[in-house]
């Protein structure tokens, strides 16, 4: 027998040793972010070395590990070139006077009190018409963060305002991709699933709106109006306002509604900002190619707008991107090595009855956003893992898109690692750990699912909706 035969047969990972692989993960980050305050890239890279030695360990050799990570990170490729495409934008925007002509015109509409609301209903609408999450917070999300910044309103709290409303439409949106994924991998139409979802949906967002109006009262109450006057008429004196330069992002808002792809869709933006810029504000070619590498510096000699604006360019991404490929590496490897699935397996033991399978479901999900980390990852394996358990206990397949909507969608997000706790971060300048909090959508729907459900509000059987399609996943 030849040597390059004599290789070990990789066996399943026993549940200790894959929780030992996201136990160091957790250490080695709590250790790193909270006692010594570093970035999470080196930490994450500890856990990816330590969960390549574990699939080593249980028989895979190098090749398939390395194989495991570029697999992982290939996934999560075209968040990266939209975050690249994003980062250009913002800094052509900025140059070009797009922003500043959205946060001049948002101070004279929006005021302190109710900016959080309106906030909350203006990303709502416009991800409900789009489809999409990143789309709305990287374009009307960037200028509301502006006009945040001039009324006084604590820039987390507009951010939480910003990931809700972007994050309501990318749950029911019937042009979302995750609205359409998760009654794929669940085994229901796109039509039951959006309907069935409004029953906790309504409820939770009655909830947000009640909340934010009373965190807008309340940052009212602390708000510098004089700020507002020193700020338009900073943005006056150095950009030529006009509402003209509005055009670029709606635009990309018109070009993602007629389901555009996402590159093409922002890189449009990034060319409309960059001509009507030449147009308005005079600028030379070379300053947008500088803009938008490496964003836009301003120097109006107000030191908080100063601040706000200068921001933007694909330099500006590049430690983000860092920490989604790290992330994704080791998320590559888990589920390549069976780690990941020998946890969630392991979890269907507690499982009884409705509350405790969708109890299960959403904590999988949020999982998955944590190991793997992708939002998409995150509905379809939890998704394929559970869509028999909920067959074969007799539960309506919308039950399982419900709940993958309801964790796997809105909390990735709350990730700082994951690709959309990343992007929402690198788009409004707010760190997720900074925004989390007040992302109360975010976090507030798995808690309303998971309760409806304990009050039998969210519990149906097949045989309640005999006409929905149930597909079969048992191969």
């Amino acid at each position: 027998m030849s040597s390059d035969t004599k290789t070990r047969t990789p066996r399943a990972p026993k549940l200790w040793e894959a929780l030992l692989s996201f136990g160091v993960l957790i250490a080695v980050m709590a250790v790193g972010l909270i006692v010594f305050g570093q970035d999470p890239q080196i930490p994450l890279l500890i856990g990816v070395a330590f969960a390549a030695c574990m699939a080593i360990y249980l028989g895979f050799d190098w090749k398939t590990v390395e194989k495991s990570m570029i697999d992982g990170i290939s996934k999560c490729m075209q968040a990266c070139l939209i975050l690249m495409t994003v980062g250009a934008l913002i800094g052509v925007w900025l140059l070009s006077g797009v922003v500043p002509t959205m946060i001049y015109y948002g101070l004279h509409v929006l005021s302190p009190s109710f900016f959080l609301v309106a906030t909350l209903l203006i990303c709502s609408i416009v991800s409900l018409a789009t489809g999409t999450s990143w789309g709305t917070a990287g374009t009307i999300g960037i200028a509301l963060m502006g006009v945040a910044g001039g009324l006084g309103i604590p820039l987390p709290m507009a951010a939480g305002a910003v990931v809700s409303g972007a994050y309501f439409g990318d749950k029911m949106s019937p042009l979302s991709d995750t609205t359409n994924l998760a009654p794929g991998v669940s085994g229901t139409d796109l039509f039951t699933h959006v309907k069935f979802m409004w029953r906790s949906t309504v409820p939770t967002y009655i909830i947000c709106l009640i909340v934010f109006l009373v965190l807008g009262l309340r940052a009212s109450g602390n708000a510098e109006l004089g700020e507002v006057a020193v700020f338009t008429e900073g943005l006056q004196a150095n950009f030529n306002i006009n509402p003209l330069l509005l055009l670029p992002p709606v635009i990309v808002i018109v070009c993602i509604a007629r389901k555009v792809p996402a590159i093409p869709g922002i890189f449009i933006g990034v060319v409309s900002g960059a001509i009507i810029g030449l147009i308005f504000q005079g600028n030379h070619f070379g300053d947008v190619l500088e803009s938008a590498m490496y964003g836009f510096e301003s120097e109006t000699g107000v030191e908080a707008l100063d601040e706000l604006l200068t921001s933007g360019g694909l330099d500006s991404m590049m430690w983000t991107i860092s920490l989604i490929l790290i992330a994704n590496a080791f998320g590559g490897i888990m589920e390549k090595s069976g780690q990941l699935a020998v946890l969630v397996q392991s979890l269907l033991g507690f499982v009884k009855g409705a509350t405790s399978l969708v109890t299960t479901t959403i904590l999988t999900c949020f999982g998955s956003n944590v190991l793997i980390p992708d939002q998409y990852l995150a509905i379809i394996v939890p998704g394929r893992m559970y869509a028999e358990e909920y067959k074969r206990r007799g539960f309506h397949p919308k039950m399982l898109s419900n709940s993958l909507e309801a964790s796997g969608t809105v909390t990735s997000a709350l990730i700082p690692w994951n690709t959309c706790g990343a992007f929402m971060a690198g788009a409004l300048g707010v760190t997720a750990y900074q925004y989390a909090p007040f992302a109360l959508f975010n976090w507030l729907m798995p808690v309303l699912v998971i309760a409806m459900t304990a009050i039998g509000r969210l519990t149906v059987k097949i045989e309640d909706d005999p006409g929905t399609i149930i597909a079969d996943f048992s191969s």
